[in-house]
């Protein structure tokens, strides 16, 4: 789903679908924002608009409805009254990725190129263990990031201990 307001509103779409009672998950990250005179460190979306509920299409209309500044999500190329969506299995995968990561960079669609696509590996052991993917391959970066994507819409990029890290070929 898309979240129209702006970062600095006092309320965010996804603190309002979780109070209604809705499992509702966007990627955050804290930003120090100046509010009211006052430095503060907030956690924000990393990108603004790009909302994950996980709910049916029937149940959330009439919610929309209602709220404005909420949108559903389309594909280019598809029908207007079939919302973007993502597998369970997937969404679960990389929620679990990213709350069991020390640290987590997150990519854009079109931010990574070929280039940053390391070699393709599978984690044994550790919080992320049977987890299949390509590394990230950025010159000089010393720790091991393991790619977790949700296509065309948000790369994630979790740090993963290298002696949990094994080359598939």
């Amino acid at each position: 789903m898309r979240d129209l307001k702006r970062r600095n509103a006092n309320t965010l779409a996804i603190h309002e679908l979780s109070a209604d009672g809705f499992e509702v998950f966007t990627p955050m990250t804290q930003m120090i924002m100046t509010i009211g005179g006052h430095r503060q460190r907030r956690d924000v979306p990393v990108i603004q608009d790009l909302l994950f509920v996980h709910e049916t299409k029937d149940t959330l209309d009439p919610y929309v409805f209602r709220h404005p500044t909420l949108q559903y999500r389309y594909l280019l190329g598809k029908r207007i009254d079939e919302p973007m969506t993502v597998r369970a299995e997937e969404m679960d995968r990389f929620i679990y990725a990213v709350d069991n990561s020390a640290s987590t960079y997150y990519y854009k669609p079109g931010e990574l190129t070929k280039a940053m696509y390391g070699k393709k590996v599978r984690v044994l052991g550790g919080a992320l263990d049977s987890y299949e993917g390509r590394l990230l391959s950025v010159k000089g970066m010393r720790k091991r990031r393991l790619l977790i994507e949700l296509p065309s819409l948000i790369t994630a990029a979790v740090e993963v201990e290298p002696e949990y890290v094994q080359i598939v070929m």
